[in-house]
């Protein structure tokens, strides 16, 4: 099992520091702090002046609405920032909910480390900064993606296209994916036991196979999507 620490180093947004920074100058400024499952870490409002890092377990971030349905927009595991996207903006008021999907452990930062001048020294800072970018930029295309599947307008085209981007983006037929099924549910705005039927339907046709989150898009299931992920 990995370390705090061994996730930390390999978080994108610390890639590159000078050395000696992330022990020094970082973890000194962090706040660990846990969760249950479904706690809400943030709710639509929440002004947020903080970004994280997840050490262990997987935040949830979803729209709710008023029919008590939901959609699930991303899930983010150990080593994945969390609120990177919200310091960002002009008004740092979170649009969606964060919720832990069983618990949760994060090591929370002041968002000034990353946006205030003399926070940090300024060679540490502009590495975080050219970071920040990479993740955000990378961000909206998943967003990006993610419009493209829900244009879909039949469940099979849905899951076809989002298992054709998962291999294109991994450059094998066989891979495993973030979701549990009810996430993959939700992220596809679709039923659970309709997913659960189309799944099996399709292996039955020899379009696919899996077991759990890892999946094998078979021969027959290839070459019915022209998207190609890009990181």
């Amino acid at each position: 099992m990995e370390t705090p620490r061994s996730i930390l180093r390999q978080c994108r947004l610390f890639r590159d520091l000078p050395p000696g920074i992330l022990e020094g100058a970082l973890l000194p400024r962090g706040r660990l702090r846990e969760f249950e499952k479904q706690a809400v870490l943030t709710a639509p409002g929440d002004r947020v002046d903080w970004f994280a890092i997840v050490l262990r377990g997987k935040a949830q971030i979803s729209q709710i609405f008023s029919d008590g349905t939901s959609s699930l927009m991303d899930a983010l595991g150990p080593g994945y920032p969390l609120g990177t996207d919200l310091i960002c903006t002009r008004s740092r008021r979170s649009p969606y909910y964060a919720i832990a999907a069983g618990p949760l452990q994060i090591l929370q930062f002041p968002g000034t480390l990353l946006l205030e001048p003399g926070a940090l020294p300024e060679e540490t800072r502009m590495v975080l900064q050219r970071n920040l970018l990479t993740i955000l930029s990378d961000s909206n295309l998943r967003k990006h993606y993610r419009l493209a599947i829900l244009a879909q307008r039949g469940l099979r085209d849905r899951v076809l296209v989002y298992l054709t981007m998962q291999a294109e983006r991994r450059g094998t037929h066989t891979f495993r994916i973030p979701f549990s099924r009810e996430e993959l549910a939700a992220f596809l705005c679709v039923n659970r036991s309709a997913l659960s039927h189309e799944l099996s339907l399709m292996e039955a046709e020899g379009l696919i196979r899996f077991r759990k989150n890892e999946f094998t898009l078979l021969a027959e299931g290839r070459g019915r999507s022209a998207w190609s992920v890009v990181e």
